[in-house]
């Protein structure tokens, strides 16, 4: 592998901790497999390398209580998490689009302090943890992104696909790389340069002083690997193309001609002030004689050097045009589109964590109702089982006594091992919200839009029972509307629907748009949606609010598909007197449950309303 990817592994590798780490989006692919053999390669055989996954635990990432170990020593013993046995090493982190900011709390303090501090279970220590990190980032869409705060704290972002093809570029071996790092404190840089730097990321919008840092780091890095120990152009050039490049948010603005700035208006028309405009002919005064001696000569000329020295040591242009040069090599290398799509504010939305489970009943660790035990470890404040852990360690008691006696000749009464732990499972009863998709058209009004309204006030009485929110969007015309955003209230349901007008035209596909829409915000707030959706399946109202029969039907089932692939629970009711193939179609494409109102009761309705919810 060449080219820029392998400069980032070579230049990470002279120096994991200063540079904090590579925040590398990719799918998992042969080329992302490669380059994490590279780096592997280049570090020295000595440095730990670690996966980290991405649901670890607090304890096993930070270190904890050794309970095993505490009861058969009798006093406390701290047990070492990842991120202090990878001291010195690198971390690669699977998955960062889905860390929680929590998680990325941890991770960018102790790339920022190097120490873990673990306070907690009864200890209260720090440990060493200079670290550098790998974050993986396979999200797929500008939305699916690590946490900012972390993602800041990584030298370089390297963007890498399948199909991307090797660029030319050096190759550096291992022992390379171990020779740049026993140089690398000895490499200097000079005031020019690092000016030069930060005056490029702020032409280029980068706000965060770490970007600075990083390429004066990068820069020092990349002479060390080249054998010098003063920092050159390219090296800063190097710098700019890797750390800033990425980071930009806006372009440079344009430098004004040399002329324009050499010669201002001003300057360029405004006559002398003695000089007669009408009468412009009288000849320029003639210069002065110069001197005819050597010895002027060599006074003159001596003197023209002195000036020359001068001006050249007031003269600032060396260190503004190695800032252009930075600026240039920065600008050369930022990525096309990057900037449209900044404009539009793609790639600056901050990731919204989803929360919740989408069912009814959702397991809980720490409380809830208790619902048996499991073996494992009380870890993250989940309580044992003290009951079940006896138990397991009962049928043992006999043989451990006898084996405690022989090794340090005292009995113990009772002699409880780290196999022999057990938890309680609790699971807890999540709050559910039905939403109601009533179709109020015309052909909805003119048909059974009275016994439609009926059928949802009994749906409505049994989640009022079940102590279920509800909310009631209806469509007609060529909107949907949310006429009863969710509540508990039984009787504000009811007066919604009962003032609900029928008449228009028949917007599926916008119905089928706006629950999904209110489905996912309550999904985000951890409540579990169920959507019931009230229909003859029949739409005559296009997605772009056009009449026709034809793209409506395409446009719904369209969106139905979409609700499908993203998980929620819904149930179709079809309200045309007669069952129809259209409402059918819609479920399935839906992954409904589909009922048909004219054989479906209120009993009937509410068992398939609790069969949805997972309640039957």
């Amino acid at each position: 592998m060449q080219g820029d990817a392998a400069t980032i592994a070579a230049l990470f590798a002279v120096d994991p901790v200063g540079l904090g780490g590579v925040a590398l989006r990719s799918t998992a692919c042969e080329n992302r497999d490669q380059w994490l053999a590279l780096l592997k390669s280049l570090l020295p055989p000595q440095t730990p390398l670690r996966r980290v996954p991405l649901n670890i635990s607090d304890t096993a990432l930070l270190g904890g209580l050794d309970l095993g170990a505490t009861l058969q020593a009798g006093k406390p013993i701290a047990l070492k998490g990842l991120l202090s046995q990878a001291d010195g090493g690198v971390l690669v982190l699977a998955m960062a689009e889905r860390m929680s900011l929590s998680s990325a709390a941890r991770f960018g303090s102790v790339l920022d302090t190097g120490l873990v501090a673990l306070q907690r279970d009864g200890l209260d220590a720090s440990a060493k943890a200079s670290l550098g990190l790998v974050a993986l980032d396979e999200g797929a869409s500008d939305d699916e992104q690590m946490p900012a705060g972390l993602a800041d704290r990584l030298a370089f972002r390297l963007l890498m696909g399948a199909q991307d093809e090797d660029e030319e570029g050096p190759e550096w071996t291992a022992q390379e790389v171990l020779n740049a790092r026993q140089r690398l404190s000895q490499v200097t840089i000079d005031d020019e340069a690092v000016q030069a730097l930060c005056a490029a990321a702020l032409a280029l919008g980068i706000d965060s002083l770490r970007a600075s840092v990083f390429a004066v780091r990068v820069a020092r890095a990349a002479a060390a690997l080249a054998g010098s120990n003063t920092v050159e152009e390219e090296h800063t050039g190097v710098a700019a193309r890797l750390v800033l490049a990425p980071r930009a948010t806006r372009l440079p603005p344009a430098a004004p001609p040399e002329n324009e700035a050499r010669d201002t208006p001003a300057e360029a028309e405004a006559p002398p002030e003695n000089s007669d405009p009408e009468n412009n002919s009288e000849p320029p005064p003639e210069p002065p004689s110069e001197p005819d001696t050597p010895d002027a000569e060599k006074k003159d000329e001596s003197n023209a050097d002195g000036d020359q020295e001068d001006t050249q040591d007031e003269d600032p242009g060396l260190p503004e045009n190695l800032a252009e040069l930075v600026l240039e090599a920065a600008q050369a290398a930022i990525p096309s589109g990057l900037l449209a799509s900044l404009k539009i504010g793609q790639l600056q939305r901050a990731k919204t964590p989803t929360s919740g489970s989408a069912g009814a009943l959702q397991k809980n660790a720490l409380r809830g109702r208790p619902v048996g035990a499991r073996k494992g470890e009380p870890r993250a404040g989940q309580r044992i089982n003290v009951l079940e852990t006896l138990r397991a360690a009962a049928p043992w008691q006999k043989l451990r006594q006898r084996q405690q006696a022989l090794s340090d000749g005292q009995k113990q009464r009772i002699v409880v091992r780290k196999e022999d732990f057990h938890i309680t499972r609790f699971r807890q009863s999540g709050q559910t919200t039905t939403v109601f998709v009533v179709d109020a058209s015309g052909s909805s009004a003119l048909n059974r839009l009275a016994e439609a309204k009926g059928a949802v006030e009994l749906l409505l009485a049994d989640c009022y029972v079940r102590r279920d929110s509800v909310a009631v969007l209806a469509f007609r015309g060529q909107t949907a509307e949310l006429i009863l955003p969710p509540t508990r209230s039984l009787a504000r349901a009811k007066r919604s629907l009962a003032g609900l007008p029928g008449g228009g035209g028949t917007p599926l596909a916008h119905a089928i748009d706006a629950s999904m829409l209110l489905a996912d915000q309550l999904r985000k707030k951890g409540e579990t949606p169920i959507v019931v959706l009230l229909t003859d399946g029949k739409g005559n109202i296009a997605r772009d609010g056009r009449p026709g029969r034809a793209q409506a039907a395409t446009d719904a089932l369209a969106a139905a598909t979409e609700m499908r692939l993203r998980g929620f629970s819904t149930l179709l009711v079809d309200t045309s007197p007669q069952a129809q193939e259209a409402a059918k179609n819609l479920a399935k494409a839906m992954g409904a449950q589909y009922l048909a109102l004219p054989y479906a009761g209120a009993n009937s309705l509410n068992q398939a309303v609790r069969a949805v919810a997972g309640r039957s």
